[in-house]
Parts: structure tokens; C-alpha cells; sequence
């Protein structure tokens, strides 16, 4: 039946409802049973005159004869205008505790990581320097940690004291990492593979990165059982706490103690519920089974980027360009996995979530950045090695 609009209206048919109710879920999540409706009210127009008043206070009174503070405050200013509008505008993802707001600053600082992926993939290895020295001085003066240490040496001795001396911050890192891995992906068979195949895989690219290079009891032993065993015993151990959980949750307002109200408002950084996930099923599709390999090839290319990139920009594991960047993907790769998760399995859900598109996509762009920069400068060193010069790349 024709409208007066000039358009054919359409009845949505039941398969539609369900279609959006399951893509919502993973993307739009809802949040039950509000008890202060002051933290979730929208409060635009206060946040409105807050950032116009900050922006008018910044602009009239600051010093402005330092030029190096001046592009630091203008970027900060662009990045915490764009969480503003990331917290009114973006979606809140499959998480709502503590509080969606968070979820959806998660996303703003993911979209903003991935257009600066965007960015330094059209400059040189030299340019992309320079960035780093502006970002931190002390960089000019970082050497590889290949350069300086030794690894795999003298395999035979294997004494108490040797493997005692490999139980530093790296181990401790290993374990509770794979804990953390092991909540995201709350699956045995799937972390044991990928441990296992994450080792295989230093083995293939040890040419090139020589700290994979690692002794076969330091391997099997302190990394795959210990390490890594044990991060993956513990994460699931209290996956299956919360699974056997149950969540009801009361209103602070109904709760009269004040240390009562004092752990619901801790709890309030608790998950709200516990999904059971089971990737695998005896009935199975074939596009689920490839879907689970590809997101464990996913999960491989995000870990080997860490290294390229310390190994390619020179920068130490303990500098915070590493471990901040290493802490904000696994931050993001939380709600990516949930939606990864629903579109492998919920045949409702046609649609992979904004989370789990745009990490998808700032993976593929750091692997890019990582295989473009590795192969120019391969070549870079074969010609020097043959008494040529690389000619600078164009910016």
C-alpha cells in the first residue's frame, strides 16, 4: 500500500524484531533496572556549557608563547572533545558495568587509535621517529633489547639458579596476562591452542626477532605449563565461579547500612551477569568452525604486532608506549570478543558488532604498518650490505 510520501510502507515481519533485538544486545546493551537515575540521564545540555566554557577558558587565558605546550594542549583538547561526543553519540557495546559511559570512551579512544593508524601509515620509518621523539625525547637514545642481550645461550646448563633467574616481571606479566586472556575467551581447547601455536609461532619468526629465540626447557616448561598453564587454570577457575553465580542485583536506595551500601557500590565493577560461551559444538557449520580458526589467527597477529612494532620503532618493553598500548588492546578486546562471540553462534545475529569491526580493522592496519616497515627495511639493509643507499621514501 502506497503512502502519502511517495514511498511503499513495509509491516516489519517478525524476523526483523528478532534480528534487532539480537544485534542490540551485542551492541546497544540496555541497562536493567536503574536505581539512580541521576548517572543515567543524558545531561547534554550541562555537558554542553561545560565544554564551551572549558574550551572559552583555555583559549583566552593560556601562555601561548611555548609552542611545543601549545600542540600539546590543542591535542588533548581534540581528544577529550571527541570522547565527549563518543559518550553522546557512540554505542554502548555489549558491557554496561560499571557504567556504559566507560564503554562507550573505550570506543572513542579505539576509533581515535585506529585514524592515527590511518595517519602514519602514509609517512616513512623516519617520519613515524620523529613522531615518537616529539611524544618522547628520551627515544633518540633507545636501543633494541637484541642488540644488547643474548638469548637461547649455553641450553645445556640447567642449574636452580638459572631458572629461578627467569621468575621476573616478563613471567609474572605471562601468567597474569593469561588469566586475563583466559576470561575473555573462557574456553580450555582455545587457549591451550593458541599458547601452544603462539609458541610454534616464535619459532617461525625468530630470524627476525631474536628475542623469541628461548631454550626448550624455558619453552615447554616455564612458559607453556607454568606460565601460561597456570594464567589459563586461573582465569577459568574463576570463569566457572561466575558462571555457577546468581545475579540479582538490589537497588543501593533499598540498602540502609552504610557498609552495605559501600560493597553494592563496589560491586557496581562487577559484571552484571556471566554468559556460558561454547565455541565448539558437536553440530557445528562449517563457517563456524572457519570463523573460530580465523579469530584465532586474529588473536596471533594482534600478539606478534607488540613485538614487531618494539622491534621495528626501537622502543624498550618497559616504556609506556608498550605496556599502554598492550593494556588498551586488552581492553578493547573484551567487548570484541562478546560480539565476535554472538555473531559466530546466535543465528539471529547477522551483523558483527562496531567493537569488534573497528579492532578487526586496527589490527589489519598495524600488521600493515609492521610487514611495510619490516620489508623496507630488510631491503635497506641487503642494499647497504652490497654498498648501495636506499633512497628516503617519500612522505
Amino acid at each position: 500500500m502506497a503512502s502519502g510520501y511517495g514511498y511503499e510502507s513495509r509491516t516489519i515481519g517478525k524476523d526483523d524484531v528478532n534480528y534487532r533485538m539480537h544485534f542490540r544486545m551485542i551492541n546497544e546493551q540496555q541497562v536493567e533496572d536503574i536505581t539512580l537515575d541521576f548517572f543515567y540521564k543524558p545531561h547534554t545540555i550541562t555537558l554542553l556549557t561545560c565544554t564551551v566554557l572549558s574550551l572559552m577558558y583555555f583559549a583566552f587565558t593560556r601562555d601561548e608563547t611555548n609552542e611545543d605546550a601549545n600542540l600539546w594542549v590543542g591535542l588533548i583538547l581534540v581528544i577529550s572533545f571527541f570522547l565527549v561526543i563518543s559518550v553522546l553519540a557512540f554505542p554502548n557495546g555489549p558491557f554496561t558495568r560499571p557504567h556504559p559511559a566507560i564503554w562507550r570512551i573505550v570506543f572513542g579512544l579505539s576509533v581515535l587509535y585506529f585514524l592515527f593508524l590511518v595517519f602514519i601509515i602514509f609517512l616513512n620509518w623516519e617520519q613515524v621517529k620523529n613522531v615518537m621523539y616529539w611524544l618522547d625525547p628520551n627515544l633518540r637514545y633507545a636501543t633494541r633489547e637484541a642488540d644488547i642481550m643474548e638469548y637461547a645461550v649455553n641450553c645445556h646448563v640447567i642449574t636452580w639458579e638459572r631458572i629461578l633467574s627467569h621468575f621476573d616481571i616478563f613471567a609474572f606479566s605471562h601468567f597474569w596476562g593469561w588469566g586475563m586472556k583466559a576470561l575473555l575467551i573462557r574456553s580450555y581447547g582455545l587457549c591451550w591452542t593458541i599458547s601452544i601455536t603462539w609458541e610454534l609461532t616464535e619459532l617461525f619468526f625468530m630470524h627476525l626477532l631474536p628475542n623469541f629465540a628461548e631454550c626448550w626447557w624455558d619453552q615447554l616448561i616455564l612458559d607453556i605449563l607454568l606460565c601460561n598453564g597456570g594464567g589459563i587454570w586461573m582465569g577459568m577457575t574463576v570463569c566457572r565461579f561466575l558462571e555457577m553465580r546468581t545475579y540479582h542485583w538490589a537497588s543501593i536506595k533499598d540498602i540502609h547500612t552504610t557498609t552495605g551500601k559501600i560493597k553494592r557500590a563496589a560491586l557496581q565493577f562487577t559484571p552484571a551477569s556471566w554468559t556460558y560461551v561454547r565455541w565448539f559444538d558437536p553440530k557445528s557449520s562449517l563457517q563456524r568452525v572457519t570463523g573460530v580458526y580465523l579469530f584465532m589467527i586474529i588473536w596471533q597477529l594482534t600478539e606478534l604486532n607488540t613485538f614487531f612494532l618494539k622491534h621495528i620503532f626501537v622502543f624498550p618493553a618497559c616504556h609506556a608506549l608498550s605496556w599502554c598500548r598492550i593494556l588498551f588492546i586488552g581492553i578493547i578486546t573484551a567487548p570484541t570478543v562478546r560480539q565476535y562471540y554472538a555473531y559466530l553462534t546466535d543465528t539471529q545475529c547477522k551483523r558483527v558488532g562496531t567493537q569488534c569491526w573497528g579492532c578487526t580493522h586496527t589490527q589489519t592496519h598495524t600488521h600493515t604498518h609492521t610487514h611495510r616497515h619490516t620489508h623496507r627495511q630488510s631491503d635497506s639493509v641487503a642494499l647497504q650490505n652490497n654498498g648501495l643507499h636506499y633512497p628516503p621514501a617519500k612522505p
